[in-house]
């Protein structure tokens, strides 16, 4: 009983520790400056400002509306991209005979070694000649292989029941068939999981938005937050509204999907 009364108290413990920095968000997003910046510290503002919550879509300066827009766009379809990419990637390398398949799996096992400073540059330079800049397509594409995630699905793959396939050879299917109709369908979970890291990941890029979405139409909302601080102002109340904005969509897909991506990381420790 002491050890489940510790393990409890450390949860919710655990808990309220990650629970500081949202509270933070919405007591911030609600006051105004002067009580954000003021010495004295009230646990919520006493006169709280609701108006605060259109002040981002009323910005002249800011199109907010346009980046939740764009950020949706971009993590959707870079979602989608990935996991089409990168789980038959995954599903090639575990399941498709080919000699050299171990010699394709250490390369893609060697681009996680590359840091990202070193393609940036040649990234930029190829999305630029192609006319890719201030587009959806110079956004997404160019991420849509992960060599992480592909390391993931061939991993789960390893571990996946081969009667399944071979029974589903013996209907006349081939290896695209097997992988559409028996494992994917028999995969959610598992594919729940990544899409739920993939898209959160995608939604809080920021340094290739920066760079490629070069106008404002194109900016993404980590860069839209981002153009609130300047030299000049520090507008705080408006930066907490727009952070506490943009974190909803996240939330509200992690407690969606919490249920397989807690079943799909478990997964991810079969050995094949």
């Amino acid at each position: 009983m002491l050890g489940s009364a510790g393990l409890y108290a450390a949860t919710c413990l655990a808990a309220l520790l990650f629970l500081v920095p949202f509270y933070l968000i919405v007591r911030n997003a609600l006051s105004t400056d002067p009580e954000i910046t003021g010495e004295e510290w009230a646990f919520f503002p006493s006169d709280i400002q609701w108006g605060n919550i259109t002040e981002p879509f009323d910005d002249p300066t800011v199109d907010f509306a346009r980046s939740l827009w764009n950020s949706a766009v971009v993590g959707i379809l870079h979602t989608v991209g990935t996991l089409l990419v990168c789980s038959l990637a995954g599903y090639g390398l575990a399941r498709i005979p080919y000699q050299h398949a171990n010699k394709v799996f250490y390369a893609v096992l060697g681009t996680l070694m590359v840091p990202t400073a070193v393609t940036f540059v040649p990234s930029f330079v190829l999305v630029s000649s192609l006319g890719w800049v201030d587009s959806y397509r110079g956004l997404i594409i160019p991420g849509l292989f992960s060599g992480f995630t592909c390391f993931l699905f061939r991993q789960y793959f390893l571990g996946f029941p081969r009667e399944l396939e071979e029974a589903a050879r013996v209907d006349g299917l081939g290896y695209w068939g097997a992988y559409w109709r028996v494992v994917v369908p028999n995969s959610l979970n598992f594919f729940a999981a990544i899409a739920t890291i993939t898209f959160i990941s995608g939604w809080n890029s920021f340094l290739w938005p920066l760079v490629i979405g070069q106008d404002p139409s194109a900016w993404t909302v980590q860069v839209a937050l981002s153009s609130y601080m300047t030299n000049q102002t520090v507008n705080f109340h408006l930066i907490f509204m727009a952070t506490a904005i943009s974190i909803l969509p996240l939330v509200c897909v992690f407690l969606f999907l919490q249920r397989w991506l807690v079943q799909g990381i478990a997964q991810t420790g079969i050995k094949g």
